[in-house]
């Protein structure tokens, strides 16, 4: 009888080798005679041990990593198909990984376990029984679903989904739509294309339901162009789901139609605003839009729009198959479930790291990144994107939770998670964040246009002590501009990270930058 061993297909296992890892173990077993065959996998999102390589034995998976193919033979002399224990690689029983026990899982639940295009596998894992549930219901019933379980948007602005989806259920419409916010651009971040990767048809339920529970018949996924092997999957994926009836003019025999489509964006970090992905999804430039009317009202060709990201879609097969309090037994306060958290950076145990709101930063980056990969002390940590604000050690205590994180300035965001060591300088982190809105600003707005242009150019003076006071001065008051005058939250969350290290780490300002010192 043939033993299954997993080998990974996501883009970091990848690009670590995996497919010639796979290669040499079909390869090696022909050469030695052993019944072995090789299932593509997704990740289980534990990058520090990417390829990790899984045999199926009797007592469950068996986990060995990070392998390269120069590993194969050693690992097969040693009993990798039996699940042996004596290699150096070996990590023993894959659930029971300390990264991976520790974790609660409601949706990444499947990644890694699957073979993410099978749709006999996804069903054979509680796939579906959302939508199945969601069939059942009115698109009210589903609507107030959704609202119990507290679910906030994932990518960042954390408003309540179920409202969004009651103000396009309200809208009167002949057509309306559901858009997926794919364009996954913050540093540090891959949770969305974990998902779209290891397990696509959580999305496609997910999305199938928001159509259900509004009345939208067509959807669409924004994907950023950087990530093909995504729309590759998604694209066999949709097609399959199409061909099981999941998705079509007959959802399972019900009479109701959501028909779903891929469109890739083309590099831009200001498409991840909903109005700017609204316009480039319509083939125009992408600028943001005035609000109101509100997407919701007046979205994708003036018509109502549910837009979610990744995440908050995929949360929904879940609250639909297990019930909303299932979902909102998770968290804390007004942050119900989970929070897919990244790590990346500086961090020796990098990946992705899905908990209940209300664990710390420093539980975090200590009990599950390990520390830096430098081996040196943690200075600094930037949660949520390059919008937002550098935490010093002082902050690493707060709870993750939405509301704690907006009392002191900072932003969960969409959970990335950047890590510094004490050789960072965070003067050059603040000029950083300035560029960067500089290069991605869509320019329609004065401050977030121009002010960032000035932005670093003054942050230049400081660290050169040209005027350093009144340059400080200015600095403030041009934050204070870009935060209240810009359009969308581009220009005006920039000045975050640029306060928040000038408040933390004000030495680093009276510092000479790096190439200019004696």
């Amino acid at each position: 009888m043939s033993v299954r061993v997993f080998v990974p297909r996501d883009t970091t296992a990848l690009s670590l080798g995996a497919d010639a890892v796979a290669t040499r173990l079909e390869r090696e077993a022909e050469r030695r005679g052993l019944a072995l065959t090789v299932v593509r996998n997704g990740s289980r999102g534990l990058a520090w041990l990417e390829p990790l390589v899984e045999v199926e034995t009797p007592a469950g998976r068996v986990a060995y990593g990070p392998v390269t193919p120069a590993d194969v033979p050693s690992l097969l002399d040693e009993g990798l198909l039996e699940g042996r224990d004596g290699h150096a690689l070996a990590q023993g029983p894959t659930e029971s990984i300390p990264y991976l026990a520790r974790q609660q899982r409601l949706t990444f639940s499947r990644i890694g376990v699957t073979d993410p295009l099978s749709v006999d596998d996804y069903r054979a894992h509680d796939g579906f029984r959302g939508l199945e549930a969601a069939l059942a219901l009115e698109p009210q019933d589903i609507v107030e679903e959704v609202k119990a379980s507290g679910l906030r948007g994932r990518g960042g602005a954390a408003f309540p989904t179920g409202i969004k989806w009651q103000t396009v259920l309200d809208a009167p419409a002949d057509q309306k739509y559901i858009v997926c916010n794919a364009d996954e651009g913050d540093s540090g971040t891959f949770a969305d294309r974990l998902v779209m990767e290891c397990d696509p048809y959580v999305l496609i339920e997910g999305m199938a339901i928001a159509g259900l529970a509004v009345n939208a018949t067509q959807g669409y996924i924004y994907l950023r162009s950087e990530y093909p092997l995504a729309k590759q999957i998604l694209d066999d994926a949709i097609a399959r789901a199409e061909a099981a009836g999941y998705l079509g003019d007959d959802l399972r025999g019900s009479g109701r139609a959501f028909h779903l489509e891929v469109r890739l964006g083309a590099g831009a970090y200001i498409c991840g605003e909903e109005t700017s992905l609204l316009e480039s999804l319509e083939g125009k430039r992408g600028l943001v839009r005035f609000k109101p009317p509100l997407p919701a009202i007046e979205g994708l060709f003036g018509r109502p729009t549910v837009v979610n990201n990744v995440l908050s879609l995929a949360a929904v097969p879940f609250i639909l198959a297990e019930g909303a309090q299932a979902y909102a037994n998770h968290g804390m306060g007004r942050s119900r479930g989970t929070l897919a958290l990244q790590l990346a950076g500086n961090v020796k145990r990098g990946g992705l790291v899905e908990l209940s709101f209300g664990t710390t930063l420093r539980t975090l980056m200590e009990d599950f990144g390990g520390g830096t990969a430098s081996g040196r002390p943690l200075r600094a940590v930037q949660v949520g994107g390059p919008l937002c604000a550098y935490l010093p050690e002082s902050q690493w205590d707060m709870p993750l939770d939405y509301e704690t994180f907006a009392e002191v300035g900072a932003g969960v965001g969409h959970g990335g998670v950047v890590m510094f060591d004490d050789s960072v300088d965070m003067a050059e982190q603040a000029r950083f964040s300035m560029e960067f809105c500089k290069e991605e600003s869509c320019g329609k707005c004065t401050p977030c246009r121009i002010g960032s242009t000035r932005g670093v150019e003054v942050i230049d003076r400081i660290r050169a002590g040209r005027d350093r006071d009144a340059n400080l001065e200015l600095l403030g008051e041009l934050c204070e501009t870009m935060e209240d005058g810009s359009l969308c939250a581009m220009g005006g969350m920039t000045p975050f990270p640029v306060q928040s290290a000038l408040k933390h780490f004000p030495d680093d300002f009276l510092r000479a930058p790096e190439g200019d010192r004696s």
